[in-house]
């Protein structure tokens, strides 16, 4: 594949490889351990990570040591155009949801020593306020801003020596559009994509989860990499942000 013109601009005005407006708000749940709204372009998502001191049931059973990470995520009604109903009236959640709680969990413990975090249980709770493309990403690169403010908290109380994170962790949508690979997707971006991936990274440059799809045609390996290179330095940047909202 040619290479791809970075001065070309999208509808919002942005380069190929340039993110949304990335910001941090901490402690907007006060009642949570750890909390933050992050806001990726028009796209909100409150996350806050609840410490509680004990594990589920199954670690019990198969004493398992250490202790659990997970996640759960929703869309509020009012976060679309359209309202969307809530999950609980259909007295079941939707794969996607499933999907997207499961996605948020394992990329958190791919970042935390189980085991130096005892026996207790990081919930961590996304909430989405605004939808506009990249609801997932943003859970994910919020959450772990969420759960390290809950681990420091934890620290400054006594509960644990040290802070169990062997990594930090975010994540970012990219995507081919009208034939070019485009970093951090807004919803008009992923209505037309012909691919949509999401990339979850360590701050050490490893690769959590890769998931990408071709929604029309397929696409090469040299789109592939570009797509991957774009994913890395957005979320090199997102990491940088993480690190200025903690300080």
């Amino acid at each position: 594949m040619s290479r791809i013109s970075k001065s070309f601009c999208r509808a919002d005005g942005r380069r190929l490889d340039q993110l949304r407006p990335v910001s941090f708000t901490a402690d907007v749940a006060p009642s949570a351990t750890g909390s933050v709204l992050v806001s990726m372009g028009n796209t909100r998502v409150i996350c806050a990570a609840s410490i509680e001191e004990d594990v589920p049931a199954w670690m019990k059973r198969q004493k398992v040591s250490g202790g659990w990470v997970t996640a759960e995520y929703s869309l509020l009604p009012y976060s679309t155009e359209g309202r969307t109903r809530r999950e609980v009236s259909a007295g079941k959640l939707s794969g996607r949801t499933q999907e997207i709680q499961r996605l948020i969990g394992r990329a958190m413990r791919a970042a935390i020593d189980l085991d130096a975090l005892g026996s207790r249980t990081i919930w961590i709770d996304c909430d989405v306020l605004q939808a506009d493309g990249g609801t997932r990403t943003a859970s994910i690169t919020g959450a772990w801003v969420a759960v390290r403010r809950a681990l420091d908290r934890l620290k400054r109380e006594g509960r644990i020596s040290s802070i169990p994170l062997s990594a930090s962790i975010a994540a970012v949508s990219v995507g081919i559009v009208d034939g070019r690979p485009v970093l951090d997707l807004n919803y008009e971006e992923d209505a037309a994509a012909s691919v949509d991936m999401n990339v979850v990274m360590t701050g050490k440059g490893t690769f959590v989860e890769v998931q990408g799809t071709a929604e029309d045609a397929p696409f090469s390996r040299p789109e592939l990499n570009r797509m991957l290179d774009l994913a890395a330095g957005g979320i090199k940047k997102l990491l940088r942000a993480q690190q200025a909202a903690l300080k």
